[in-house]
């Protein structure tokens, strides 16, 4: 018998449900990687994840580690299929959910309003009892009135409640206390409290977080116990990690208390992914570019790290101010282009794609499955970068019948024909997506030439090269298996978990001795955590960040804090950091006094990965991978006769120049003419831009 090692990661997108095997044999030193892809199946999302481990071949008893990155959470939010939530706070302050903040995005519309609350009035509560921003009781907190909320939320139906204190990130006691009674009162309850998600200041966005954590916990609850027993029934043993929003995975028992934290878990894995990537082939500064089915997501990795950040919003847009989650969330702008995103056309003529999408069903006129949009899909199709007799890998006949009359549906609305209306199409979705890689590169001060195009997904490959020649970038690497690479950097992800904590102090002299104590608290926390779940203290790894601004300014900025215990003579060192990051981001610097606001720390723990080897090499050319020729319509460039080669005949060391195109099962890598390709010794795709 053979001692295998099988690692698996399904990830669950919009439109459909990845997976990625690694089977390693210790006996021989051989590893197969397996991957797949099946149609993600709303409502019952866990249905999917167990298709694709049937589609790929995998028995889950077999499995030694489990990785899970979903959508169910998000989709929860969006589409208000959480739990009716009941908020209890401080008295005086039931309205702070209402009042929000005045930052409205749509400044001129005189009929502008806020964004409904996820709590209606009638469900806010208030109890007696105050905290100031310095951790001293100012009013005993009263518990006599409890009793009778909680009997008023049973008669409303409330099936779960959120708990958030004015400056309980400063002293948790009167949440703590609050909490146990809640459960004492009403046992089973559905209950959280914003301690246990942040400790950050900031009262609209805990209070909201806390509501919005409460409203998917149910959800989330039923989905992942469902997910495991599925897993049981199959035979799963161990216990499954779940990818968070902060590029680390987290133990099953630890997400169930508090599930927003997966509220990004898909995007942060494939972001995860390709800084792990990076590093793997010595590209330090990537620009991540994912495009599925539904959605564009696009982050900036700098030196190999991935930013994280606690200002996120969800439904944020140019009409309304969204809602926040202050959790720890990977930097990213998303956007509504995908490969379903519907071509429209407005009143006055103009074109748009998305953000609406035709999703998974009945995804793409050219699916057959009753579309009858025009989808961001159908215009490659229609203009020959996608080869409509291997669609989807061959699995599924495309419909250019119905392709054409939804294209010319567009074009008749434009009054142009069908092929100028597909370019048009694929034109303002590269428009689109381009706006989105600008937001995390040049609008923060980065110049994107000094980065390389990281692209995957299904479509990633499809609009890369596009993209970056817009931006000035030289270089595109599409990863081996690019349509389920998201999956693939579950895989690469440790057991990690973000602590905040507001904590003002002034960086001057004797400074040093109130920061350090600040972290060392913190880790002490996060050492008995990690111990009561069996985590060794030798596993684990922390990293301290530092929330600092210009005395009395309204944001931090983040400045990563050197290992070892902090001294004063530290103090000048971190301070220089502030001023060069804050310059670089805003463009200017001050000379006014700086101030510390709170901590960072991330604390990680490793997790088995596997280990990426060279592929081995036949001696075979890039003429074996040849398939043949066709005729190519590149948008911008015209009309090219393109070589296609077949991904999956590509090996270490081939070369060849575009205009090509290279298929796979799962995505199309589409070379522009002039563009050099080399594939490397992990079966990359590099793609090298002339000119």
């Amino acid at each position: 018998m053979t001692d295998k090692t099988i690692r698996v990661a399904t990830d669950v997108g919009g439109t459909f449900t990845d997976l990625v095997c690694f089977e390693t044999d210790h006996s021989t030193g051989e590893a197969r990687v397996i991957t797949a892809k099946s149609d993600t199946t709303p409502p019952n999302f866990e249905k999917g994840v167990l298709n694709v481990l049937e589609k790929g071949g995998v028995d889950p008893s077999s499995v030694d580690f489990l990785a899970h990155g979903t959508t169910v959470v998000i989709n929860a939010l969006t589409e208000r299929k959480g739990a009716k939530v009941g908020l209890i706070t401080t008295e005086g302050f039931r309205d702070t959910l209402e009042i929000a903040r005045g930052n409205r995005p749509d400044f001129f519309n005189l009929h502008y309003q806020k964004p409904k609350p996820f709590v209606p009035r009638y469900l806010r509560r208030e109890l007696p009892g105050r905290i100031s921003y310095k951790g001293e009781e100012l009013k005993p907190l009263d518990l006599f009135g409890l009793p009778a909320i909680i009997e008023d939320f049973k008669t409303e139906c409330v099936e779960a409640i959120a708990i958030c204190f004015l400056h309980s990130y400063a002293d948790t006691s009167h949440e703590k206390a609050a909490l146990a009674e809640v459960q004492r009162l009403w046992p089973g309850v559905s209950v959280v409290s914003s301690h246990q998600i942040t400790r950050e200041w900031r009262e609209y966005e805990r209070t909201n977080t806390a509501v919005l954590s409460a409203h998917v916990q149910p959800v989330s609850e039923r989905y992942l116990s469902g997910l495991l027993a599925g897993l049981r029934e199959k035979g799963f043993r161990k216990s499954p990690y779940i990818m968070q929003s902060n590029c680390g995975v987290d133990s099953l028992e630890s997400v169930l208390k508090i599930p927003i934290t997966m509220v990004e878990s898909g995007p942060a894995s494939g972001v995860l992914g390709a800084a792990e990537l990076g590093k793997l082939i010595g590209e330090a500064n990537v620009l991540a570019l994912d495009i599925g089915g539904t959605t564009a997501k696009c982050s900036l990795i700098e030196n190999g790290e991935v930013k994280i950040k606690t200002d996120y919003w969800i439904e944020r847009d140019s009409t309304s101010a969204g809602y926040p989650i202050m959790v720890p969330v990977v930097d990213l702008v998303e956007i509504g282009n995908g490969g379903g995103s519907i071509a429209w056309v407005d009143d006055f003529g103009k074109l748009h794609v998305g953000p609406q999408s035709a999703g998974a069903v009945p995804g793409p006129t050219a699916y057959g499955r009753g579309g009858t949009q025009a989808t961001t899909t159908d215009a490659n199709l229609w203009l020959g970068r996608i080869n409509k007799d291997y669609f989807c890998g061959g699995e599924v006949v495309a419909d250019m019948g119905a392709a054409k009359v939804a294209i010319e549906a567009v074009g008749q609305k434009l009054g142009v024909d069908a092929d100028e209306a597909a370019r048009g199409i694929i034109r303002i979705a590269n428009n689109n997506m381009v706006n989105a890689l600008k937001l995390v590169s040049v609008n923060r001060g980065y110049d994107p030439r000094d980065f390389t195009v990281v692209a995957f997904g299904g479509g990633g490959a499809m609009h890369a090269v596009a993209l970056a020649a817009e931006l000035g970038v030289r270089k595109v690497v599409v990863p081996a298996a690019a349509a389920v690479f998201s999956a693939w950097g579950m895989m690469m992800s440790d057991l990690r978990r973000d602590y905040f904590v507001t904590r003002l102090i002034d960086l001057k002299p004797g400074a040093a001795a109130g920061i350090e104590q600040a972290f060392a608290e913190a880790e002490e926390q996060t050492r008995r955590q990690f111990a009561a779940e069996g985590i060794e203290a030798g596993r684990i790894r922390f990293l301290r960040y530092g929330k600092f601004r210009y005395r009395n300014q309204e944001h931090t900025t983040e400045v990563l804090v050197a290992a070892g215990q902090i001294i004063d003579e530290q103090l000048a060192e971190i301070e220089a950091s502030f001023h060069e990051i804050y310059q670089r981001e805003y463009t200017y610097r001050l000379s006014a006094p700086v101030e510390m606001v709170g901590i960072h720390l991330v604390a990680s723990a490793e997790v088995s990965k596997p280990t990426m080897r060279n592929r081995a090499s036949t001696g075979a050319t890039a003429e074996d991978a040849l398939k043949g020729y066709r005729n190519v319509d590149y948008a911008l460039e015209g009309i090219h006769k393109a070589a296609i080669y077949d991904g999956s005949k590509l090996e270490p060391g081939m070369t060849f120049s575009g205009p090509a195109i290279v298929e796979d099962l799962g995505s199309t890598v589409l070379v522009h003419p002039g563009n050099r390709v080399h594939v490397d010794g992990y079966g990359n795709i590099y793609i090298h831009l002339v000119g």
